[in-house]
Formats: C-alpha cells, structure tokens, sequence
C-alpha cells in the first residue's frame, strides 16, 4: 500500500553537464559531449541535452537546472534561442522546422544554468544545484544519458510517480548481470510492491566487488548473478544536500572525489528510501560504444524503424557478420 502523505509536487529537474567528455576526444575539444547530435525518435536531429529536457518537461517539470562549466552557457543559450531572424529565409516552406524552433525556445524559457566552479565529482556537481533547488524535492537527470520507455509513460513521469504514492526519495533501477557491477551503484532492499516492482532500500554501494554482492546485495527474488543497478535517474528530497553537504565539510570522498552514492546511503539512513524497476531502459552517450548504441537504439524506436531496420540488416549482410538472424 502507498502511504498517504502530504508531499511538495515535483516541479524541478537538476541535468549535470559539466563533465570535460574525455572518453569522446577528439571531438569533445570542440563540441561538448551533452550537445552531440542524435537524431531522435521524431526523425529529428538534436542535441543530446534537448533530449533529455523534453524527457523532463514532458514529464511534468516546469523547470529545469542545468549543471554546466564555466563559460558553457553561451553555447546553450544560443541553440536553445532557436532559429534567428537572419536564417528565417532559409526555412521558407519548412514549417516543421519553424514548428521546432518554437519548442526550442520554450525550453529555455525554464532553463536555468548553474555554474561548477571546480570539478570535484558528481555529488559536488549536485550540490552546485542546492540555492536553485530550494527546499522542494527535484528530479535528477545525469547529461549523458537517454531513456526509451517500453510504455506510454515517460521513465522520468514512472519514477516521480512513485515519489508521489510513497512520500520518500527514490532511485531507478535496472537488472544487472554481476559481470558489470564495477559500472554502477548497486541496492539492496526489500520488495513491498509487485507492479512495478518497488523496494524499501537497506544498502547502497558504489560499483561494488563481486564478492561483496553476492554476500551484501543479493535480493533473493532475482536471478542468480543478477543485481539492481542505479538507471542514471533519480527523485530525491532536499535533505540530500545536507548529506552532500557533510561529505564535502568532511571531505568524504570515493577515488578522489565527492560522490553522490554516499550521500544517498547517508539520507536513506536518516529518512528512507525507496528504488523502483522502470519499464525501460538507459543508454550512456558518454562512451563510443554508447554514443553508437543510443543513436541506433533512437532509431529502432523512431518514425523511421522499419526503415532503419531493413537498412541494419543490409549492412550485416555486407559486412559478413554472421551469428545475428539477419
């Protein structure tokens, strides 16, 4: 059963940009990575951030704070500002690009853009949202990933809901094999909700050892080897910057540096927390492989699938790969 609570609705949602897209040289030197292309499931090109803004404001956000590097707010601002005046002749009869331009220039009438001063990880990008946040509960998006749900309902919309029924912080969650576990956080809990599955966490551990997972983290309604994985998605209360808070006055830190897994840990002692199994799955654009996964992963699901699907199995075939079913 959902506990019934008097809790502020979810209006805000925190995007982090302000990594320096390493694992993408050469070409992060001069685009950042949270403004690559994809062509998206519209048949339409963007940037990645674009992408997930929408994945927030169709969820329901009314505005939005992007975590940024220094001096990156211009490049923003200018794609978000939509279509100039001078480029006006050169969209004559391209009504579905003006239509566009118009969406664009929505969006950054709720952006806000939030400087991180010093790179000191991903707690401390987090906690550079703290002022602009205020004291009301935020949906946490990281700027490299996307998010394909196998239902009408936005993953970001799924996870909020289940803010709203249980009144607490909550984590999405993936299946995991145990062979990855050095990629993600990783939860234990017990499960109190069937559909989607829903758990009352009892441990969070950054990337753990295997060893450790199969001795700590292991749910027994799972299959064997297989764990829940952080989905890069979050909604969490405001109480976290005060746990964030903490680890940096402390200087509390994993591999150098500020983390956010450990200040989850620390407000799921003090308040609770719950982590829910979403109805879709995550793709990182902030590696080759998962830059090439996501734009294929885009189009399988776009206006174009078929399309592309048949256009996939030709270059199969060309190439000699064989083993696929194509």
């Amino acid at each position: 059963m959902w506990e019934e609570q008097s809790m502020a609705k979810v209006r805000k949602a925190v995007i982090t940009a302000a990594g320096k897209g390493t694992r993408l040289y050469p070409a992060s030197t001069t685009v950042q990575k949270e403004m690559f292309p994809l062509v998206d499931r519209d048949g339409l090109t963007k940037p990645t951030i674009q992408i997930i803004a929408e994945e927030a404001l169709e969820s329901g956000i009314e505005e939005i704070g992007i975590v940024i590097q220094p001096g990156d707010e211009a490049n923003y601002r200018r794609h978000f500002s939509g279509i100039s005046g001078d480029l006006l002749p050169s969209f004559k009869g391209k009504e579905w690009a003006i239509t566009e331009s118009k969406l664009i220039k929505r969006l950054q009438e709720v952006i806000a853009y939030i400087p991180q001063e010093k790179q000191e990880g991903y707690g401390h990008a987090v906690y550079c949202a703290k002022d602009w946040v205020g004291d009301e509960p935020f949906l946490l998006l990281l700027g490299d990933h996307l998010y394909i749900s196998h239902t009408g309902k936005r993953c970001a919309r799924q996870l909020i809901d289940i803010y709203e029924g249980y009144g607490k912080s909550v984590v999405a969650l993936k299946r995991t094999p145990e062979n990855k576990l050095h990629l993600f956080g990783t939860v234990n809990g017990t499960r109190v909700q069937d559909s989607p599955p829903v758990y009352n966490l009892t441990q969070i551990k950054e990337k753990p050892e295997i060893d450790y997972a199969r001795g700590h983290l292991r749910i027994p309604s799972l299959p064997e080897g297989t764990y829940l994985c952080f989905f890069g998605m979050y909604v969490l209360a405001p109480a976290i910057f005060d746990c964030l808070g903490h680890h940096i006055v402390n200087n509390i830190r994993e591999r150098g540096e500020i983390q956010l897994t450990g200040a989850q840990e620390l407000l799921m002692q003090r308040e609770g927390s719950y982590g829910c199994e979403l109805m879709g799955d995550r793709y990182d654009m902030g590696v080759p492989f998962g830059y090439v996964e996501t734009q294929i992963a885009l189009a399988l699901n776009g206006v174009n699938s078929e399309e592309i699907l048949a256009s996939l199995k030709g270059i199969l075939k060309g190439s000699g790969v064989a083993g696929l079913g194509v």
